[in-house]
């Protein structure tokens, strides 16, 4: 499974983040101990949401789309 997550930043709730994994608990423990350059600036983090897909391909591609402005207008939206 390849999961597609949305984090929200704890300090400034305005900020989001999207991103892809096979492992949501280690993802976000990366996220939050600064494993990752843009998050690590911004932390700590929480999970928002997420979406579960079992075609990497349809999960690439979905989280592409939410870091378009439109995907970014659709996941305030609905999640």
């Amino acid at each position: 499974m390849k999961y597609v997550y949305i984090l929200r930043c704890v300090r400034d709730p305005s900020r989001r983040y999207f991103g892809v994994t096979g492992d949501l608990k280690r993802r976000l423990r990366e996220h939050n101990l600064g494993g990752c350059s843009f998050t690590s600036r911004f932390g700590p983090w929480a999970l928002e949401t997420y979406v579960g897909f079992s075609d990497a391909k349809k999960a690439l591609d979905f989280e592409k789309y939410l870091k378009t402005g439109s995907g970014q207008a659709f996941s305030r939206k609905r999640f």
